[in-house]
């Protein structure tokens, strides 16, 4: 969201393209005499008066989409009766946003740089209770304001915040402020009717309908002329204007009783005020933001709980493959006699069925295609965050990545799927091709759309837009079909993937298994450690989808990733070669469910953050996040079962590709 349109071209192709030069590194490099800047987020400078290109005088105020906490239901700036823009052009969004339900709207407050204003009338809205659209107009104001609905405004690309201080004279600033709030007939402060005792009426709504709004600057000292905005704070208030006029910002607040009736007048106004700020340089702006928010000591403590989780399994298979499997394969290899044969035990035994292709083969080889393309975009994704390319300042950038990553890479979704589907003895590649092009993106896509038409049906800004679902669409039959069909050709016109170990016509009899070598414990115990490792961060993102709070420790979640990636693998390999020392050779299906069963903790927790954390009230809101809960829960399953089914695949192959078989 930007104060300025952002650089990102008008067409939509433009925008995807414009992103694809950028992940391939062919975005032009930095003008000699400045500094590298993201496309579109080059800093702008102010200056009193305009002076051709070098500075603007004008700083134009944005309006984004309105969020709560209590409803997953957004609703643009203009669904409310709020003072509207004369004119002004409307910023494109990237796919992004577009997806994530924002939209940027020009405002009717217009500030010019250094020039302080008092008390300026923007628009007076009158309600007349006895007329239906009036009424209907209050009574939606009201809903927001008892819902704890936020604004979300943008000078220069900065949000405007609210800071105000919590526990422990710790300063919070807040990306958004309320529209109003409720005191209830009871006489309970609600939501932000707390910071001041002049909200004490009962069963009475007060609307803030003033800010003061301050920003700062930091003049620069080299270079070009003018001034750079490095903070805009606003503290909002409530004003029941004696004169409406010419309103001097002073009176008792501005109370709507919620039986009132006849005629409301609200007349919006604003104050601004401008100071020079010398510590703060446009480069770290968004500090001050990101640092109200003390998640680090959480965070690294979280990082030595997963390292704790990581060494320990580490020890374990590294005691396994050390000494257990050097033991086990000097003995193997070393029996010379018939008699010596008959003493052998443990996972040598099952060397002839190991490789047996698994039951309902087509379907594990496209979970091992899509979640292939879901690790590597997961990956880059996270790659590209951490090199800043995604930071909160690029908006959308982060989901635009991540939907043009996923379509480019159908290749080797179709390629993997190929050659396992191959390995496994398959021979209906057009099924095979169809359902890894299919299957996993048409469930999300089935699920996405009637969360779509949800929001249709409710108004909110979050419901995409048919040409954007058209867009979507294209993107995924006219580029990554055609793409996983291609990955797909090469898979299947490649030979087998060779076994060091050839399989026996005759399976061998599994012999009876104890309660800890069945499937169904092994898998529900190996998704216990992973989710060890990631429930802390987990915590954190779900906050910034559903508590609409900033997210930007991209390092600390590519160092969890890892970390995830390092622990899937080390408890499926552990498992695995207990339950092939039980001489239980079904290991395929086992390995991917081991690891994939850590979605399922995934969405356990989801249901207690829901009970737990969460003020979400309304059913459409409830259906909308279990809906989408959905979703990362499917795309969590495949990425994790994938890492899995990896690890234990190359495992297999090791040890038995060094032992000697008669």
């Amino acid at each position: 969201m930007s104060s300025r349109p952002p650089a990102s071209p008008p067409a939509q192709g433009s925008r995807l393209l414009l992103l694809s030069l950028l992940l391939l590194g062919t975005v032009p490099g930095p003008r000699p005499g400045s500094a590298f800047y993201l496309p579109g987020l080059a800093p702008v400078n102010f200056c009193a008066e305009e002076k051709s290109n070098e500075c603007k005088a004008d700083i134009e105020l944005f309006v984004n989409r309105l969020d709560s906490v209590e409803s997953v239901l957004p609703y643009e700036y203009t669904a409310f009766d709020f003072c509207q823009a004369s004119e002004g052009k409307r910023p494109s969004e990237n796919l992004g946003q577009v997806l994530f339900g924002e939209r940027i709207e020009p405002s009717p407050y217009k500030f010019t740089f250094n020039k302080k204003e008092t008390c300026k009338l923007v628009c007076t809205k009158t309600y007349n209770t006895e007329k239906a659209e009036d009424k209907q107009k209050l009574d939606f104001l009201k809903k927001s304001m008892l819902l704890n609905y936020q604004h979300h405004w943008i000078v220069d690309n900065m949000p405007v915040t609210w800071c105000y201080e919590v526990e422990d004279s710790q300063k919070f600033c807040n990306p958004g402020f309320p529209i109003g709030c409720y005191i209830t007939d009871k006489g309970h402060a609600k939501d932000a009717c707390v910071i001041s005792s002049e909200f004490h009426e009962r069963d009475t709504f007060y609307i803030f309908n003033h800010v003061d709004i301050k920003i700062y600057y930091h003049v620069v000292e080299t270079g070009s002329m003018g001034a750079r905005l490095v903070a805009a704070k606003l503290e909002p208030k409530s004003f029941k204007h004696t004169h409406i006029d010419k309103p001097d910002c002073s009176g008792p607040a501005m109370d709507i009783s919620n039986k009132a009736s006849g005629e409301i007048k609200i007349a919006y106004t604003y104050s601004i005020s401008f100071e020079e700020e010398k510590n703060i340089r446009w480069a770290s702006r968004w500090d001050y933001i990101l640092e109200s928010m003390p998640h680090t000591h959480i965070q690294w403590f979280s990082i030595m709980n997963s390292l704790v989780i990581v060494l320990f399994l580490s020890g374990m298979v590294v005691m396994i493959m050390l000494r257990t499997l050097h033991k086990d394969i000097a003995r193997y290899n070393q029996m010379d006699s018939t008699e010596d044969a008959q003493e052998e035990f443990g996972w040598k035994l099952v060397h002839g069925d190991i490789f047996r292709p698994p039951r309902k083969g087509m379907l594990l080889s496209v979970f091992l295609g899509s979640g292939t393309q879901i690790l590597i975009m997961t990956f880059v994704t996270l790659f590209f965050a951490c090199l800043g390319f995604l930071s909160p300042a690029n908006r959308g950038a982060l989901m635009t990545c991540a939907v043009v990553l996923w379509v480019l890479l159908g290749t080797p979704a179709g390629y993997v799927a190929a050659r396992f589907y191959k390995s496994f003895g398959g021979e209906k590649w057009k099924t095979n091709v169809l359902l890894t092009s299919f299957l996993c993106p048409g469930i999300v896509f089935a699920d996405f759309f009637i969360m779509n038409l949800i929001l249709w049906g409710e108004g909110s800004s979050a419901a995409i837009p048919f040409g954007t679902l058209v867009a979507i669409l294209a993107l995924w039959f006219c580029i990554s079909v055609p793409l996983t069909f291609i990955g797909a050709y090469f898979g299947f016109k490649k030979n087998a993937i060779e076994h060091p170990v050839r399989t026996n016509q005759i399976p061998r009899q599994i012999p009876e298994q104890s309660f800890y070598t069945k499937p169904l414990p092994g898998i529900i115990m190996g998704g216990i450690l992973p989710f060890g490792c990631i429930f802390i961060q987990l915590f954190f993102i779900l906050n910034s989808i559903w508590s609409h709070q900033m997210y930007y420790m991209f390092g600390f979640l590519f160092l969890v990733f890892i970390i995830l990636v390092i622990t899937c693998s080390e408890a499926t390999i552990l498992l695995c070669y207990f339950h092939l020392c039980a001489e239980d050779y079904h290991w395929q299906w086992r390995s991917f469910l081991t690891s994939g069963f850590t979605a399922v903790y995934f969405l356990i927790y989801a249901i207690h953050y829901f009970f737990s954390k969460l003020q979400i009230t309304g059913t459409a809101s409830t259906i909308l996040y279990f809906g989408y809960t959905m979703i990362m829960v499917l795309i969590f399953f495949l990425f994790t079962g994938t890492i899995g089914f990896f690890a234990c695949f190359w495992f297999v192959t090791k040890i038995y590709s060094v032992v000697k078989v008669d």
